[in-house]
């Protein structure tokens, strides 16, 4: 049997989307990274931000972001726009060849509209289908997609969808065909046992160690929705799932959270 090609895919957030310098040295490290690899970006704080300067009102539940038409008008710009092209722009500008995707384009992801239940979170969506021959090509080619957290529902419609989920998404989608390592970045060393003691970073991180974790409260908030993300690719055949700052990708003596099912 075939030895799997490895892929990397990488997911960017936090604070370091948001800082120009952080993200300029992100993207130099991504840039020097061997073999087929796929960029999945965030920028809600973009977003927000821009929300506040046009006097447009901010709805958040649980950390998540209720998408109306004129919140999704925003953000498509934000993520689409200018996110995402400033990010491709400058990786050309490191040698790397890329391509800005959404879900819409090449039909790559497909979601549907959440469905109502207590909360309607309006215009976001669940992805339901990857399709990976298009981005295939590209890998082949040597271009890197560079993904933003915006999908479709094959009728015209686009909808918000967590970034986190897109990353996890997409490295299941490409299990079959490759050694798939998922890494999401941001400006922390990894997940915290103390959020406020940068170094107090949880190195391993098991299913079991996980329902720990949960039951004494220091796993919560905005970190929950990440490790189900990780839990449910490596489930699905995903080799590898870390947490960290971007030095992870590159320094053997890099301290990061990883994840195992056992």
């Amino acid at each position: 049997m075939d030895k799997k090609k490895p892929l990397k895919i990488i997911k960017i957030g936090g604070n370091v989307i948001d800082d120009s310098q952080s993200l300029a040295s992100f993207l130099t490290t991504f840039s020097s990274l061997k073999g087929p690899k796929i960029l999945v970006h965030g920028g809600g704080k973009s977003a927000t931000a821009l929300a506040h300067q046009t006097g447009l009102e901010v709805k958040m539940i649980d950390g998540r972001r209720i998408t109306d038409t004129a919140t999704l008008e925003l953000i498509t710009m934000v993520y689409a726009g200018k996110i995402n092209k400033t990010i491709v722009a400058q990786l050309q500008a490191l040698g790397c060849n890329a391509l800005g995707f959404t879900g819409a384009d090449g039909n790559t992801i497909s979601s549907e509209k959440r469905a109502v239940t207590t909360i309607d979170y309006g215009f976001v969506g669940d992805v339901i289908k990857v399709k990976t021959s298009t981005l295939e090509l590209l890998l082949k080619q040597g271009v890197s997609p560079v993904f933003c957290a915006i999908t479709h529902d094959e009728n015209g419609q686009l909808l918000n969808t967590n970034a986190d989920t897109i990353a996890s998404e997409l490295a299941i989608a490409f299990a079959p065909q490759f050694e798939v390592e998922l890494y999401y970045c941001f400006e922390k060393k990894g997940v915290l046992k103390d959020v406020n003691d940068d170094a107090s970073v949880i190195q391993t991180i098991t299913k079991a160690t996980y329902k720990q974790l949960l039951s004494s409260q220091v796993i919560y908030a905005g970190m929950l929705p990440k490790l189900n993300n990780c839990f449910y690719a490596l489930e699905h055949k995903v080799s590898k799932v870390c947490i960290g700052t971007p030095e992870m990708l590159l320094d053997a003596k890099a301290i990061f959270t990883t994840l195992t099912i056992q």
